[in-house]
């Protein structure tokens, strides 16, 4: 069961899509993904979940679009808080991602392989960094669903924001979802993905082209950050501007570490 939260942005889309996870009439189940701390929202899930036991109540990662409520619904369900691994990012880089969550507390990190199991359900931690550095997919085994929070959605391309994300694990944890045999993909934002490796492919492409402007760009001359987003981003709304800085930073720090580009007084070049 999917419910959401009544959280619409330019960067959740909707909302934040937490997912209740085992058989509609059995005796336990799963959440995926709480969301934000609205008693709206906490009651909502509740409902959903019915008499059933909350085994375990599963994060992907803790931006505050996805983890804060689980600390109150703990508190409700006596239910263990278990999956991704606490990260509180202290930066003064601009923002423009939704913060950490400084609340979340887990009884139990899933470490890449590791399965929590409930009646009639096996979910699968998948180690995803680059979104974050602590982000999980949960595969139900059961049904070749894999929920993968903000690594791939069925609305946007994932940002990836330095110095916790990372575009080079991004790159190799979508590598990583191609040779998975998993049939659809439930996001945190966007509807369900039912080609989810023709996704993955083309996200792949996407990234890879990002990556050739920039370093045809640089050919054309050394810039800032800021320089690179008209001609790479045509008629981009406003609000996401400093999400495409980030994103063009991302790469550009991929690119340094392979040896492809170098910064000096915030200004980048080939290498």
């Amino acid at each position: 069961m999917r419910v959401l939260a009544p959280n619409p942005s330019p960067y959740t889309f909707t909302g934040t899509q937490t997912y209740v996870v085992g058989d509609a009439n059995g005796p336990d189940c799963a959440v995926i993904d709480p969301g934000p701390n609205e008693a709206e929202h906490i009651e909502a899930i509740l409902a959903a979940v019915g008499e059933r036991k909350i085994l375990a109540i599963m994060c992907t990662h803790t931006h505050r679009d996805h983890s804060p409520a689980a600390a109150p619904l703990a508190e409700a369900t006596g239910a263990a808080i278990v999956g991704c691994a606490p990260l509180v990012l202290k930066t003064d880089l601009p923002r423009s991602d939704e913060a950490f969550d400084p609340t979340y507390a887990p009884e139990r990190v899933l470490e890449d392989g590791e399965q929590m199991r409930g009646t009639g359900w096996t979910l699968t931690a998948v180690a995803t960094p680059g979104h974050t550095s602590n982000h999980l997919c949960f595969a139900l085994e059961e049904s070749g669903a894999l929920f993968t929070g903000d690594h791939v959605m069925g609305w946007s391309t994932s940002v990836v924001i330095p110095p916790d994300g990372d575009m080079g694990d991004y790159m190799a944890s979508l590598e990583k979802l191609m040779v998975r045999e998993d049939t659809v993909y439930h996001s945190a934002h966007g509807a369900a993905i039912t080609k989810p490796k023709q996704l993955v492919r083309g996200m792949i492409g996407h990234r890879r082209q990002r990556e050739n402007q920039i370093l045809r760009l640089m050919g054309e001359r050394s810039r800032p950050v800021a320089e690179f987003i008209p001609d790479m981003y045509k008629g981009l709304d406003k609000r996401l501007i400093g999400a495409a800085e980030m994103s063009v930073t991302a790469h550009l720090l991929d690119l340094e570490k392979r040896g492809l580009a170098a910064c000096s007084a915030g200004v980048w070049r080939e290498s």
